[in-house]
């Protein structure tokens, strides 16, 4: 019987349209792992696991520890995304940077 995280991890890798071999690749998890958490009652992952799963998934961890099993909040939302810009190169940074300007302007 899966737990709230599984529960959460399937609704999440199905809205994304990813299989489970897609998504174990983009975490650099095994497929058998991802099943077990998915449907296994005990699974207890790391912290870097679940932020692996995350940013695949663009929500926070923080989504996959509460205990409210409905879609991400925006608040999630936006942490996943801070992430992801924490995480990119300068170059990367920057164009992100003026695209914010072009809709600040609109």
């Amino acid at each position: 019987m899966p737990n709230q995280l599984g529960e959460k991890l399937r609704a999440l890798r199905k809205e994304k349209k990813l299989t489970l071999d897609q998504l174990a690749a983009q975490a650099k998890l095994s497929k058998s792992y991802l099943w077990e958490l998915e449907n296994r009652e005990s699974q207890r992952p790391s912290a870097e696991k679940l932020t692996a799963l995350a940013d695949v998934l663009g929500v926070s961890t923080a989504y996959f520890l509460e205990d409210d099993v409905r879609q991400p909040e925006e608040k999630h939302l936006d942490e996943a995304f801070f992430r992801g810009y924490q995480n990119l190169d300068p170059t990367g940074k920057e164009q992100l940077r003026k695209i914010l300007e072009t809709f600040k302007k609109s």
